[in-house]
């Protein structure tokens, strides 16, 4: 980095944080949104070295953008354990612990998510993805979206007479 680069970004530390906004509002050319002091040093230092020693190309701005689009954000690991599905299928549904949304164990729920084909298998106590058995279907959702989702909506089932 640049001697001179160097003793800016040393210095952002000792800024107030209406000097910060001030030097943030200076390099960028708009008013910072947050007061946040850690975030504005880090936003301030990163735009310093970009104006001194040149930014990404516009080809990796755009290979960038295109993998965003694409992407399947997620911003924290699925919670769940990670146990493998067994071989056997069970033939018939538990008694009262069924959800009447549900299947048979043993069948495959399809579904179409960000041009993919997506298969679950509904197996006696919980759900086959991947390999990985999920207690729920909500559970199976969310490690496919990344985020929290009612499993019923997402693989749009639905009581009889319900329109899904």
């Amino acid at each position: 980095m640049h001697p001179t680069i160097d003793r800016q970004v040393t210095s952002l530390g000792q800024l107030t944080g209406a000097a910060l906004r001030a030097r943030y509002a200076e390099v960028f050319g708009e008013a910072a949104r947050t007061s946040n002091k850690v975030w504005l040093i880090k936003r301030i230092a990163w735009r310093l070295q970009a104006l001194a020693e040149g930014d990404l190309p516009e080809r990796a701005r755009l290979r960038a953008a295109q993998l965003a689009k694409d992407a399947d954000l997620r911003l924290s690991p699925p919670k769940h354990s990670k146990t493998h599905a067994s071989e056997d299928i069970p033939a018939a549904r538990p008694g009262n612990l069924a959800d009447e949304r549900l299947p048979p164990p043993g069948t495959l729920l399809t579904r179409l998510y960000k041009g993919q084909t997506l298969q679950v298998r509904i197996l006696l106590h919980g759900f086959e993805f991947g390999g990985v058995v999920y207690p729920s279907l909500s559970a199976v959702a969310k490690a496919i979206t990344g985020s929290h989702c009612n499993g019923y909506l997402f693989f749009r089932l639905s009581k009889q007479g319900d329109t899904p």
